[in-house]
């Protein structure tokens, strides 16, 4: 494809974003003249459609950050809109409902969008009218085939269930066989580091994060409590599909809030001089090399690095 062709193309995928977030009232501070914003709103069409969801469920199913949503949620539920109630089955979880309040939000939404859209269709022929559903069905289609847009489709992170503990182990001694040639002594390694994590976690003072994109698990990361003022991030992994995106960064920065909230007052990290693009991500956060060593490890000899960040 020529140059030209590629940026006229773009020039005109982003003229139509425009076009029709103008045309749908999308920019607006209240979606449909309510008071709610566009998410917002979306998460209400969610909980309608649904009897009891979880945040976790709710950021699978809208591709958005767990921590993005649950402010949200808060907001909606000091309205009076929605609800939480806890899980019968697992008392750990907290379940959204709409409440009577919420239900007439809803209604009120549901109303106006459809009235919005009947009076626009009928401005239409009918001629238009199919060929608008039919180009609509079109771009729907073809974008289906497709990841969706890089920076529209964000990766969420949410804390471990079961299962996520034996696919970190699984895919750390994968990769790293892979890329680095490194043998089974290194997913033993992870492996114990995920037991003790089950077995001995301190959550008020400990933290897993996984990160999924598209409903699969792309990435992980944890924070451990070293001492009551050190503590150490261990284990961050990201797929090669999901390489590229900020993920990596995103896990570290996470990390680094985490611990800052908890009032440590540095946290500290163990790798190797081999792994040169986590060592730019931990550099680029503010990580400074403080130590190494040479070691035979996972049948290579490799060169172990420390790094420190004051909190």
């Amino acid at each position: 494809m020529r140059a030209e062709s590629l940026e006229e193309r773009i020039g005109a995928v982003r003229r139509f974003n425009r076009f029709y977030t103008r045309q749908i009232g999308v920019l607006r501070e209240g979606l449909l003249q309510s008071p709610y914003s566009l998410t917002e709103a979306r998460i209400i069409y969610e909980l309608a459609q649904s009897e009891k969801l979880t945040v976790t469920g709710l950021c699978r199913e809208l591709g958005l950050d767990p921590g993005y949503v649950s402010r949200i949620v808060v907001r909606l539920e000091q309205r009076g809109v929605l609800d939480k109630t806890r899980s019968d089955k697992d008392g750990r979880q907290r379940l959204m409902s709409l409440t009577a309040e919420g239900r007439s939000a809803f209604a009120l939404l549901d109303r106006r969008s459809r009235d919005e859209i009947a009076e626009k269709l009928g401005e239409l022929s009918e001629e238009d009218q199919k060929l608008l559903l039919k180009g609509m069905q079109l771009v729907e289609s073809v974008l289906r085939k497709g990841n969706g847009f890089k920076f529209s489709e964000p990766f969420v992170l949410r804390p471990p269930e079961p299962g996520d503990m034996g696919w970190i182990a699984h895919r750390h001694g994968v990769l790293y066989a892979q890329e680095y040639g490194w043998d089974e002594r290194f997913e033993a390694l992870v492996a114990r580091i995920v037991s003790d994590f089950i077995t001995e976690c301190k959550p008020a003072r400990e933290r897993c994060w996984i990160a999924e994109m598209n409903g699969e698990i792309v990435g992980s990361v944890f924070v451990v409590q070293q001492s009551e003022s050190i503590a150490k991030l261990r284990l961050l992994l990201v797929e090669p599909g999901a390489r590229g995106l900020g993920l990596g960064g995103r896990l570290v920065q996470e990390a680094i809030r985490f611990a800052r909230r908890k009032g440590y007052s540095k946290l500290t990290l163990w790798t190797n001089s081999v792994l040169v693009a986590a060592r730019h991500i931990y550099e680029k956060a503010g990580f400074v090399l403080v130590a190494q060593e040479e070691h035979d490890s996972f049948g290579h000899k490799l060169i172990g690095q420390t790094f420190e960040l004051i909190l």
